[in-house]
């Protein structure tokens, strides 16, 4: 039970470290505040002074609060994305209890690397299914064409995957490999026709 918080405590902390890191690069465009108070950044003079003193009050506080959704949504968007860099429990859905492993089978759309098992011919299995399938550190193993897998669980939502044919999917299988390796199966990389239950 400790270990569970430990790890909850740790990515929160991460979290924490990420938005604070997130929040000192942003940059307030000079003279913001001011114009968002309605008083401009000082005297002005000129053809646009005069634009400007002949705008409507109604005007200028739509640009302000224009401006102001725009900085409040761009907090969201860097908020929304260091969330999802380190949200809890990504990549880690277990397969309920008790359910039986169904066997998949390893497809290749490659018909040249059917029967060759070289490292080029390998298909990966992915550690985390949201996180983009060819990125450096999202490989939990190799599996060939053929090989035949335990498949826990699957997600529908996970990241969409085309496979060298043009066929798509964001269904993704938690499997083990014979030697014991666990990872994500893409969906286009197997041909199942056995009912998964779901993670």
């Amino acid at each position: 039970m400790s270990g569970t918080v430990g790890a909850g405590d740790d990515a929160e902390a991460l979290l924490r470290e990420r938005l604070r890191r997130a929040d000192e690069r942003i940059e307030v465009p000079a003279g913001l505040w001011a114009r968002v108070k309605g008083a401009g950044p000082g005297p002005a003079s000129g053809p646009r002074a005069a634009h400007k003193a002949s705008a409507s009050p109604l005007s200028s506080h739509r640009r302000a609060y224009a401006l102001a959704l725009a900085v409040a949504a761009t907090v969201a968007a860097v908020v929304l994305g260091a969330w999802w860099l380190v949200r809890p429990g990504a990549g880690e859905r277990q397969p309920a209890a008790g359910v039986r492993a169904v066997p998949v089978t390893v497809y290749n759309s490659e018909s040249a690397c059917r029967r060759i098992r070289s490292l080029e011919c390998g298909l990966r299995l992915a550690r985390d299914p949201h996180v983009r399938y060819a990125a450096r550190d999202n490989s939990a193993g190799r599996v060939w064409h053929g090989d035949v897998l335990a498949a826990h669980c699957v997600i529908a939502d996970g990241r969409l995957v085309r496979d060298e044919a043009g066929v798509t999917s964001t269904r993704w299988y938690l499997v083990t490999a014979r030697r014991g390796v666990t990872g994500w199966l893409p969906g286009v990389r197997t041909r199942n026709t056995r009912e998964v239950p779901y993670c």
